[in-house]
């Protein structure tokens, strides 16, 4: 079994920052991909930033230079640092991974979301 929990979220000022952190556990051997996704009733299953097994990383791009994805492989951890934050980043983060199971196999598996609100 397989399980994704994401910390962090929190009401914050416009120009601040927070620190989402997603731990992953279970009957896992590797992480491909992971990622953070951001969801609001005007915005749907919207990648905001990824990253690969190798470090390599992708970003929205109203976020590019503001936030910084990040994974520890060994814990099985992925954080995504959001700096400047503004209103237009109020949304529920969720963590999403592409990996593999103990005995090869492969599935995805995604948290239960975080909410972040940015107020003025």
């Amino acid at each position: 079994q397989v399980q994704l929990v994401e910390s962090g979220g929190g009401l914050v000022q416009a120009g601040g920052s927070l620190r989402l952190s997603c731990a992953a556990s279970g009957s896992i051997a590797s992480i491909e991909a992971m990622d953070w996704h951001g969801q609001t009733p005007g915005r749907r299953g919207v990648v905001v930033a990824s990253i690969s097994s190798g470090g390599s990383t992708n970003y929205l791009a109203s976020v590019k230079g503001r936030f910084t994805i990040s994974r520890d492989n060994a814990k099985n951890m992925v954080y995504l640092q959001m700096n400047s934050l503004n209103a237009e980043d109020t949304a529920v983060y969720y963590c999403f991974a592409d990996l593999w199971r103990r005995f090869g196999t492969r599935g995805d598996y995604w948290g239960q979301g975080t909410q972040v609100t940015v107020s003025s």
